[in-house]
């Protein structure tokens, strides 16, 4: 029987057995019910307890399987919004394990890892940036749950991609609440093969010899000018995106027409300096980091 089923097909049974059990349910007792190989199935319970979609408990001699919370059967693009605000839930109550499982659930469901940042992730860092702001929560709190979204973006950001070295992207935030919305960014673009060098809060790094800093590290890291560099700024503070946009102003003239610099910010419009993209919208930057590229493979 089990010949006839995939994996997502028996992720989907296991759910729907598992889901009303309060007590669990053994090994044998899951592979009766889904009509599987006990060997068999004992390998896929080891796999999907590896996806976090299921637990193992020790109970006497005897072994229990439990579904997490926060698994659930998915469709996507269906239930987008579902997982949007679920994962909303169980960041504002502080549930990490639910909302990591749930983004698991998601992943491993078929869900876009780009769509997951800007449907899921990126309207939960709003929503806890204008808790902050609104003054429903301190600093503390507001850390804690920073720390439950990063956490997050991390298990997108590590999923196994190969790397295409002609697209290589140095992503830099210049305070402390867009270093999220970079490193989301990041996890999306690694995601599409993009070779991302993720800096981080780089507000300590305001001083006359950066553009010398950043020109070494381009050397570093793009020693061939291989296909193409972009450069994106996450900033809310005009004096600091005008600071490092002069940088990379500085760089474009050794490195040449393949690096191109992107602001993601809300407060500026396009200027003269340089700068070849502006948008607010992480998802609008990322189809524009693909459209580029494109474009440069069609030279």
């Amino acid at each position: 029987m089990a010949r006839e089923y995939g994996v997502d097909k028996i992720r989907e049974k296991l759910i729907d057995v598992l889901r009303p059990s309060k007590t669990g349910l053994t090994g044998i007792e899951i592979s009766e019910k889904l009509r599987i190989n006990r060997i068999t199935m004992s390998k896929y319970l080891k796999i999907f307890a590896g996806e976090g979609l299921i637990r193992q408990k020790n109970m006497g001699s005897v072994n229990l399987w439990f579904i997490e919370e926060g698994a659930d059967k998915l469709s996507f693009p269906a239930d987008f919004f579902q997982v949007q605000n679920k994962y909303l839930e169980y960041v504002m109550m502080g549930s990490t394990r639910e909302a990591h499982t749930l983004l698991r659930t998601a992943l491993y469901s078929g869900a876009t890892p780009a769509k997951i940042i800007s449907e899921v992730i990126i309207p939960a860092i709003e929503a806890v940036e204008s808790s902050y702001n609104d003054g429903k929560m301190g600093r503390s709190e507001k850390n804690s749950l920073d720390e439950i979204i990063s956490t997050s973006i991390s298990l997108i950001g590590l999923l196994d991609e190969e790397m295409d070295p002609k697209k290589n992207v140095v992503i830099l935030a210049t305070d402390y609440h867009n270093a999220l919305l970079a490193q989301a960014a990041s996890a999306a673009l690694r995601t599409e093969k993009w070779r991302v060098s993720l800096l981080g809060d780089m507000s300590s790094a305001i001083d006359v010899m950066f553009d010398i800093d950043l020109q070494r590290f381009l050397n570093k890291i793009w020693p061939k000018h291989e296909g193409m560099m972009i450069i994106i700024i996450f900033s809310s503070k005009e004096g600091e995106i005008k600071f490092f946009s002069k940088a990379v102003d500085t760089s474009t003239e050794k490195f040449g027409k393949n690096l191109r610099l992107a602001l993601c910010t809300t407060i500026v419009k396009k200027t003269k300096t340089g700068v070849d993209f502006v948008s607010g919208d992480v998802e609008t930057l990322l189809r524009w980091c693909q459209t580029v590229f494109e474009s440069y493979q069609n030279q």
